[in-house]
């Protein structure tokens, strides 16, 4: 089988960061629900990995959380508290990796936007 590899230059790529420019500000999404969105329904690897990548870019990666509300992605920024300390500057409450109230605060692509 061959391995398929994605970055943030290809059409999935260009579409995972599209998708999360346009996650509002004091709002999060998930890589699961912006991979269903972009019709890979069990590429949320994938996602986190494009996003991984594109840290050179204008890509509001921060608010990219699992879904569980958890920073699993923590460990991609330039430290381990930039991505509490974004979120927490846009008013978004985070204990123990934790975005509280994430229900209410979880933007789903699929409700917001049309392909």
């Amino acid at each position: 089988m061959a391995v398929q590899t994605v970055s943030a230059t290809d059409e999935f790529g260009e579409n995972v960061i599209e998708v999360v420019r346009l996650i509002p500000p004091g709002r999060v999404s998930t890589y699961g629900a912006i991979a269903r969105f972009l019709g890979h329904g069990r590429g949320a690897r994938v996602v986190g990995w494009v996003l991984n990548h594109c840290s050179k870019l204008d890509v509001p990666a921060h608010r990219v959380v699992n879904r569980q509300g958890l920073l699993t992605g923590k460990m991609n920024f330039p430290s381990p508290d930039f991505m509490q300390a974004a979120l927490e500057a846009e008013g978004i409450r985070v204990e123990k990796d934790q975005v509280v109230d994430f229900e209410r605060l979880f933007w789903d692509p699929g409700e917001h936007l049309k392909l």
